[in-house]
């Protein structure tokens, strides 16, 4: 009588058995999975048109007219240096953007036509964020509410809304590099890596914040990637500073500081009632700003430098107290929460490269939906929308610290709190959902 077949268990499978079935349950879990790629893609699209509709009307009162259209003018005009020499202290991100300024001469548009395509392109990376983290939260087996409210607040965040109505794209553009950088990291991927955060420094040098997160998420060859970031900065700003040099101009200055001049004290941010009244504070197009504060001498020539040396004792510390790879992220919403809360300059968009590493972080962290990363885009729009409007500049700097201060301290204990000892774990525990998306880092995105 011939022995009956039993069904192997564990990694002892017939090889007679395993090859076949491997093959088909693999084409058909691909072609599902392409499947629900195409959909978030389609939203993704349908997203990136709304925000692209309800945003990119006109320029003629944000940022973008007086810091940018100037460069992007001359470029078009070809006249090459003197791109270079207008353009603001952001001029890398705009030499990223360049080749879309390009294209309305093709058909004979103007300048409208150049600022929408200059700042689609920023609202593209953020929705091609979403759907590659929608692509890891299906294989970590994660609800449909988790996935569509993780891709809503990559595609339709009202923060983003105002960023972009207030000319600033490029904010946009380096959140998501920052944050697919440190996810780049994470896998093991030290060239992608490092490309991408060479090129959110470029478009912005805030992102100078995310070289820590992605050397403690980096397991190997950290050394390479900040050589080909670094190569990546110095070309594109090479030109940039020999421009400035060779200008002198006010506006090329801005290049050589990374600022674009000028005295900035907002209400929302830590420093505000060190600042003292009874003198007349005037913001754009010489407009009066009842109840504003003068800052003190020191804080302008200190803060900046401040932010950015910040982020090395926090990164220290971080890796002193045992964090490892899979809290890259939440490092990173920490310095970018610092940067937001210590910036006399902070203002709606600042936020932003905070709130999507918190949206990355807990959306592959976490089963449940995103609540956190929801509950502080509210925060920050209520704070610098609705609560602007109804209130004195005391007041709104107070509503800002009762959302900052909690903030910094809920993030500061999650990574800077001593690691508990992790303990071996039993045969057939379940094991947390980023080991098991770790485990099949080398997955290809178009079978995830």
């Amino acid at each position: 009588m011939a022995r009956p077949q039993v069904a192997c268990r564990g990694r002892k499978r017939c090889r007679r058995l395993k090859c076949p079935f491997q093959r088909t349950d693999k084409k058909r879990v691909t072609k599902l999975r392409l499947r629900d790629q195409g959909t978030a893609l389609a939203l993704a699209a349908l997203g990136v048109w709304a925000m692209s509709f309800l945003a990119l009307y006109g320029f003629g009162w944000n940022d973008y007219s007086t810091e940018v259209r100037p460069a992007y003018d001359a470029l078009v005009a070809g006249h090459v240096w003197q791109f270079l020499q207008l353009a603001p202290g952001y001029g890398g991100s705009l030499e990223l953007r360049a080749p879309f300024a390009l294209l309305p001469g093709l058909w004979g548009g103007r300048e409208v036509a150049v600022y929408q395509l200059v700042s689609i392109p920023c609202v593209v990376a953020a929705a091609l964020l979403g759907v590659w983290l929608l692509a890891q939260m299906r294989a970590l087996g994660r609800n449909r509410l988790a996935r569509a409210t993780t891709l809503a607040l990559c595609v339709a965040n009202p923060v983003t809304l105002y960023a972009l109505q207030d000319g600033h794209a490029e904010e946009l553009l380096g959140a998501a590099l920052c944050v697919a950088a440190v996810l780049a990291a994470q896998r093991g991927r030290a060239n992608w890596s490092a490309v991408l955060l060479g090129l959110a420094i470029v478009n912005k040098q805030w992102a100078l914040l995310a070289l820590g997160p992605v050397l403690v998420a980096l397991p190997a060859r950290r050394l390479r990637a900040v050589a080909i970031a670094g190569a990546l900065v110095l070309l594109f700003y090479a030109p940039l500073w020999l421009a400035a040099y060779a200008g002198h101009s006010a506006t090329s200055g801005g290049v050589l500081s990374g600022s674009s001049g000028g005295v900035i004290f907002q209400p929302w941010q830590l420093w505000w009632f060190l600042g003292s009244h009874g003198q007349i504070v005037r913001g754009a197009f010489g407009v009066i700003k009842v109840g504003y504060r003068t800052p003190p001498a020191w804080i302008q020539s200190i803060d900046h430098p401040l932010l950015v040396l910040l982020g090395v004792p926090v990164t220290l510390l971080a890796v002193r107290r045992g964090r490892r790879s899979a809290d890259a992220m939440l490092l990173l919403a920490l310095l970018m929460a610092i940067r937001f809360a210590f910036d006399t300059w902070d203002t709606l968009y600042y936020p932003l490269p905070f709130i999507f590493a918190l949206i990355a972080w807990e959306s592959l962290e976490r089963r449940r939906p995103p609540i956190l990363s929801l509950a502080a885009s509210v925060a920050v729009w209520l704070v610098f929308v609705v609560v602007p409007e109804h209130a004195s500049a005391d007041v709104q700097a107070a509503a800002f610290l009762a959302f900052a201060i909690p903030t910094l301290l809920a993030l500061g204990r999650a990574v800077l709190a001593p690691q508990a000892p992790q303990l071996r774990l039993r045969r057939g525990a379940r094991t947390s959902p980023w080991r098991r998306s770790s485990a099949t880092a080398s997955t290809p995105i178009s079978t995830v």
